[in-house]
């Protein structure tokens, strides 16, 4: 069986589509095809990339990226498509009207994503929500399937399409060894590992750090890509930022040993729609990590670092309660260790890619008896594992 995932605005080596789903489809005998913006055509680790060359203006990306996506896409010819972004909605109809087997892999809720989007003015937020969520309901209603990223997305769509799984991002437990080094080797930091906009705290983090007691020998780790360089000057500008250390962007493969040299890890995102339901990556690396991390106060958040007892809930628009919880950590090195260790068992137990990946399979193994046998899209199966 072929399969194509197809993406316009993630990396190619994104976490969710290369490092988990579409190697995980190797795994399976799938022939896996990633239609990406890349420098080049390649195959890595058994997937064949098909290069998409990005294009540098915004108003170009938007025009002419999802048609490029759907001229190589199509001439693919796969049994399934899997496409991963809003703005290949067109693309996916398409693909449907040419009678393909097509996924809709839905990362974030997009409705209430807009509401995090700073550089829209506040009058124009509410009718593009409004707009999204019609236009994401009619389209979702005609797909084969769709692939959900946690829960509360789920519960959404269940009705508009039956065909709706939860693939949780849950961390490949094989990428993050057990670190056997003493905690005591660690540097006196704390990290943030992922892209860095304007609504995931990173003002109340770099301002958290000028609180720390000023002979605290404690640093951070801020590793990720910057959403405009007008915020990355904004931040060199503020109190704190003398104790940040910026790696820039890493590579999904260097995640880990990053990670074994620090002493927490950071997630502080505001309460905004999106994010207060969401279920981050970054939060599930920390804890297979072995790190404790300090997350922000959402409900969901504590069930998850409460049940394990894995960390520090904080005010995410308190610089003081963040540095409280960074300066608690490291002036208590046992307790941040024991910490570590217990979040590190409930991914052993719970949150891993492993416990995800079998759902992805039985969804394909279901679409792929529609395409041998030809049935419409109205007798596609509905797999279990909602």
């Amino acid at each position: 069986m072929k399969v194509a995932h197809l993406t316009s605005v993630h990396p190619v080596f994104d976490a969710r589509i290369f490092q988990r789903e579409c190697k995980s489809l190797v795994r399976l005998g799938c022939e896996v095809v990633l239609v990406a913006p890349h420098g080049l055509d390649e195959i890595v680790e058994g997937v064949q990339i098909r290069a998409v060359h990005p294009l540098q203006s915004r108003i170009l990306r938007l025009m002419l990226t999802a048609f490029r996506v759907f001229r190589r896409a199509l001439h693919e010819n796969a049994d399934i498509y899997h496409f991963h972004d809003p703005e290949l909605i067109p693309v996916g109809l398409l693909l449907r009207m040419l009678g393909r087997r097509v996924i809709y892999d839905i990362h974030e809720d997009l409705p209430r994503t807009i509401e995090s989007k700073f550089y829209l003015r506040v009058w124009c937020r509410r009718p593009l929500k409004w707009a999204a969520e019609w236009v994401e309901d009619f389209a979702c209603r005609w797909f084969s399937a769709l692939v959900v990223a946690t829960p509360t997305i789920a519960r959404r769509f269940c009705d508009t399409n039956p065909r709706t799984i939860v693939v949780c991002n849950f961390p490949v437990l094989k990428d993050f060894p057990r670190s056997e080094a003493p905690w005591s080797d660690r540097t006196m930091s704390v990290a943030y590992i992922g892209s860095i906009p304007q609504a995931r705290g990173i003002h109340e983090l770099v301002r958290a750090m000028s609180l720390l007691p000023s002979d605290s020998p404690v640093r951070m780790t801020l590793a990720g890509r910057f959403w405009s360089e007008a915020l990355h000057a904004e931040l060199a500008q503020l109190p704190g930022w003398n104790r940040v250390d910026y790696v820039g962007s890493v590579h999904p493969s260097e995640v880990p040993h990053l990670l074994s040299c620090v002493r927490a890890g950071v997630v502080v995102l505001r309460p905004v729609e999106n994010y207060v339901c969401s279920m981050p990556i970054k939060l599930f690396e920390y804890m297979a990590a072995g790190i404790p991390v300090i997350a922000s106060d959402f409900p969901l958040w504590r069930e998850i670092v409460d049940g394990a007892k894995c960390g520090l809930l904080v005010d995410p628009s308190s610089p003081a309660d963040i540095a409280h919880a960074i300066q608690s950590l490291i002036s208590s090195p046992e307790q941040a260790q024991q910490m570590g260790a217990r979040g590190r068992t409930a991914t052993e137990v719970t949150y891993n890619w492993k416990s995800q990946e079998g759902r992805l399979h039985a969804l394909y193994s279901a679409l792929s008896k529609t395409v041998v046998s030809g049935q419409a899209r109205n007798t596609d199966p509905v797999p279990d594992g909602n």
